[in-house]
């Protein structure tokens, strides 16, 4: 970082805050973006190659600035090792990656947590690190698709031009870290912060009311493997292929489309007008719930539910997020990011207008 930067750094709100981005594509490095802009001192590692959304620059360019960047490859033991060393000098950790994937590189909470006890340790993720969503891969649109928030009360999905799954989950990651920050700066106790963007989405379409988002479009220019596909009983699914080479093999196979399996991402852009009718054509073939179980949990494909359907899936009701009321009688969502270890608090009756009028903030 040059001069300025550290100038800018040291006066920010979390001046002093060291944070270790292991998380690549956009929800990771917004919240570790938002972290930088307060004033964290942020290590971006990057795999070799870097990380995919280098891509895009100007994206990129937006999610990782004031950052600093070190490329490692986390499958070679020295590399590991100096990650390790960076990860005990930390004071977060964010990781991106599908469950398990972490601690199958020697970077799990686990491992981490043996060298630095008072570790913050943030997994974002499409799921959650718990639920029989959680090791189902996806991106931004099957996340909205599950949440309800493309379908909330039935109809045709819309399709919001903004990645609101990423973003909303980098939010709730970066406020959740502060939050075990903070815990931590009383206690002296690390934290394993979980959250899961379709657990965020969920609470925002929310048990009752309606979510309106306006415009439809992809965020991803003309990308036949990305989209919302009407299946034979009028319902829909969402497909979230982009660069998933394999992804996109094994759609094809199981539709049927042998001849486009091997279309890379370029291809699959350039040729969109022939490919996409084809594909949604072998969609509307079949009803949506065969196609989930002939796609499989392996793909990412995913169920545009509505609110009703969303708030009864065995995921989100196995995560804690449904099922709750308030005291006063009212449906109420779940706080949308997990702590292992200082749970969020239990849901409560809104007060009474000036009900606490006299009173100031309790004492610490």
């Amino acid at each position: 970082m040059g001069a300025a930067d550290r100038s800018d750094a040291r006066d920010g709100l979390l001046s002093g805050v060291r944070v270790l981005d292991l998380s690549i594509w956009r929800p990771g490095p917004y919240a570790t973006q938002l972290l930088a802009d307060l004033g964290a001192d942020v290590i971006k590692i990057e795999p070799p190659g870097g990380d995919p959304m280098r891509a895009f620059p100007e994206l990129f360019a937006t999610l990782n600035g004031n950052k600093r960047s070190i490329v490692l490859d986390l499958h070679d033991p020295p590399d590991r090792a100096r990650a390790h060393a960076l990860a005990g000098d930390a004071d977060a950790v964010v990781e991106g990656f599908r469950p398990g994937v972490a601690a199958r590189l020697g970077m799990g909470e686990a491992d981490l947590r043996g060298l630095h006890p008072g570790l913050v340790y943030c997994s974002v993720s499409g799921y959650g690190q718990t639920g029989p969503l959680a090791p189902v891969p996806g991106h931004d649109l099957n996340y909205q698709a599950y949440a309800a928030v493309l379908t909330p009360d039935g109809g045709d999905p819309v399709e919001g031009r903004v990645p609101i799954a990423d973003l909303a989950g980098g939010l709730a990651a970066a406020m959740g870290v502060c939050a075990a920050l903070l815990g931590r700066s009383r206690t002296g106790d690390g934290e394993h912060v979980d959250v899961a963007m379709a657990d965020v989405l969920a609470t925002w379409t929310g048990p009752i009311g309606r979510l309106a988002l306006a415009g439809t479009g992809d965020t991803l220019g003309r990308l036949a493997s990305y989209g919302s596909f009407r299946t034979a009983d009028g319902d829909w699914i969402t497909l979230g292929v982009i660069t998933e080479q394999h992804f996109w093999a094994r759609i094809c196979d199981a539709l049927g489309l042998d001849d486009l399996r091997d279309l890379d991402l370029t291809a699959r852009r350039a040729h969109a007008d022939d490919i996409t009718p084809r594909l949604v054509a072998a969609v509307a073939a079949r009803p949506r719930d065969e196609l989930l179980e002939l796609l499989g949990p392996d793909a990412p494909v995913a169920p545009a539910l509505t609110r009703d359907e969303m708030l009864h899936h065995p995921h989100f009701v196995a995560r804690g997020l449904v099922g709750a009321s308030t005291p006063d009688g009212y449906p109420y969502m779940g706080y949308p990011v997990r702590f292992a270890r200082r749970a969020g608090r239990p849901p409560g009756r809104a007060p009474r207008l000036g009900e606490h009028q006299d009173e100031g903030f309790a004492p610490r």
